[in-house]
């Protein structure tokens, strides 16, 4: 899980993205390490909802679109395939069982409440860079690289 979101910030800094997205994109999947919630396995039967898991330990330290970028991703994907149809063909099998666990598609009446968010266009980076972050072994710089990079986004957050 930590080289996955390695990799997500990774293509997110290489795609341009500003250190919020980048930041957003390390920390997309921090839900997975709670005790509560636990690691994905193709063996669950239920979701565990580490998309809300991880918004609770972010929203204390970092800005609203960190928040929603990590609250949201798991629900972008569900928009993604309700919205582009070529969409569900790319992703991968853990991706597809998952969906499965957290809903499916979105209906219409989801699609337009979700098209309303303020930070859809960054959610959906997120999520992009979530799906293509999924190569094993896959070359990254480490933590320490992101590091201050945190540190600035959640430093400007918490003295305001």
């Amino acid at each position: 899980m930590a080289e996955h979101m390695l990799q997500a910030a990774h293509l997110a800094e290489q795609n341009g993205e500003s250190d919020t997205i980048i930041v957003a994109a390390l920390l997309h999947d921090i839900g997975h390490f709670t005790s509560e919630f636990g690691t994905f396995s193709m063996s669950d039967t239920k979701d565990k909802y580490h998309d809300s898991a991880g918004a609770v330990i972010v929203e204390r330290f970092f800005p609203r679109i960190v928040t929603d970028c990590v609250r949201l991703h798991v629900a972008a994907k569900r928009y993604l395939c309700a919205v582009d149809p070529g969409y569900f063909a790319k992703l991968s099998p853990a991706s597809v069982h998952s969906l499965r666990l957290q809903g499916g598609p979105m209906t219409a009446e989801q699609v337009a409440r979700f098209s309303q968010n303020p930070h859809l266009e960054d959610v959906i980076k997120v999520r992009l860079v979530d799906d293509a972050g999924k190569v094993a072994g896959g070359h990254t710089p480490d933590f320490a690289h992101y590091a201050p990079m945190v540190q600035r986004i959640a430093d400007a957050h918490c003295t305001k």
